[in-house]
């Protein structure tokens, strides 16, 4: 098995929410979908969004890989949006 540059930390914990919540954005109606973005505490970003991994396989770009243990996850864009303030620069 290769080694991968970067893996996700599954001990991670959650530290912060990054923009406003769904409820002030207006994504949720319940508590069945709740697009968010979080922080954690190794500095690494949780996405909670829709999987449409299968949806989008067939029509990646060219240079876009899915690994098998990854998933295409698509949120609001108000969502990005809301949390781009508290997004630090490369």
């Amino acid at each position: 098995m290769t080694r991968r540059s970067w893996d996700a930390d599954p001990s991670a914990s959650f530290v912060r929410r990054l923009g406003k919540s769904p409820s002030e954005l207006g994504t949720t109606g319940d508590h069945d979908d709740c697009p968010d973005i979080w922080q954690l505490d190794n500095g690494d970003i949780a996405v909670i969004g829709r999987d449409l991994t299968d949806a989008y396989r067939s029509r990646l770009p060219v240079d876009v890989r899915i690994a098998m243990d990854e998933r295409l996850v698509v949120i609001p864009g108000n969502t990005l949006s809301a949390a781009k303030a508290e997004i630090p620069d490369a």
